[in-house]
């Protein structure tokens, strides 16, 4: 990973650009100087991780970081509000450094144009205080859920399909994991990926910006988080609806006996062919 430095403590300049949320009690000169010295993972800079990083690094989060393994593409630009048209073909994650520097210059941000695996998932979740999952893939999906468990880290939990969008906060302590709602991936090929489906662009709008504010919200402490409810969301007739999660005891990875201690081969575990769209070669939508 890329490193900036940030300096610590609140600057007359960032008080004046926080000055909104100094005003409100929950927030405060306090709680503004704990978003400062945060530290937040976004996985994928694509749909879902654009409105995510823009609204997180615009609240003063002091530290981001990225990973997300692919170029910006033309097809990226309907959904993908990181990246413009003069960045195409440049790595991801330099385009989305380039414009979080430019909506917050104070926030430090941190990249890797790598794809998250087994075998630097840990160490790299455990750099950070919450995960923002943006992938569109289940073996990311999976490797991320089962690395914020065992890191102790929370996952803020995102995902978009055609019309419809999917929010919740999983593994933190006490609550569910993602597995404790999908025990078990789909077959491979049962869902279409991202370029065969569609999704309506403004939707990861809608989900990243929820993800952000329960991201910040979990590192203020304040406010009640999606912890235990799955919310969906459908654009097209714009309903939301609640689903209650409950921590499921006989969880392989969250369970009282858990039984799975170390991250796996996610794409035998999801039985998908490395290298296809399937396997995950990128992680945001």
């Amino acid at each position: 990973m890329t490193r900036d430095g940030a300096d610590p403590g609140l600057t007359p300049r960032e008080a004046a650009r926080y000055a909104r949320h100094l005003v409100l009690p929950e927030v405060g000169r306090a709680g503004q100087e704990r978003l400062k010295t945060s530290r937040v993972l976004l996985v994928g800079a694509g749909g879902l991780g654009s409105p995510a990083a823009l609204y997180l690094a615009a609240a003063g989060v002091g530290t981001l970081g990225i990973v997300d393994p692919d170029a910006v593409d033309v097809t990226n630009l309907q959904r993908q509000i990181l990246h413009g048209t003069a960045g195409l073909g440049a790595p991801k994650v330099d385009s989305a450094r380039a414009r979080l520097h430019d909506v917050n210059p104070h926030v430090a941000v941190e990249t890797g144009a790598v794809r998250l695996t087994s075998a630097n998932a840990l160490e790299i979740v455990a750099a950070y205080d919450v995960v923002v999952d943006g992938s569109d893939n289940f073996p990311t999906r999976y490797l991320v859920n089962d690395a914020c468990v065992l890191a102790g880290r929370p996952n803020v939990y995102g995902s978009v399909y055609r019309w419809e969008g999917q929010l919740s906060v999983f593994a933190t302590e006490g609550g569910p994991c993602y597995r404790c709602l999908f025990r078990e991936p789909p077959p491979p090929g049962l869902i279409p990926n991202c370029a065969e489906a569609g999704v309506f662009g403004a939707l990861p709008g809608v989900i990243g910006a929820a993800q952000a504010m329960e991201t910040i919200k979990l590192l203020l402490g304040v406010g009640e988080a999606l912890v235990g409810r799955l919310q969906i969301f459908d654009a097209f007739s714009y309903r939301w609806r609640e689903l209650e999660i409950r921590r499921d005891p006989g969880c392989a990875v969250c369970g009282d006996e858990p039984t799975q201690t170390e991250l796996i081969d996610y794409e035998v575990f999801c039985g998908v062919e490395p290298g296809t769209e399937e396997a995950g070669p990128t992680v945001g939508r």
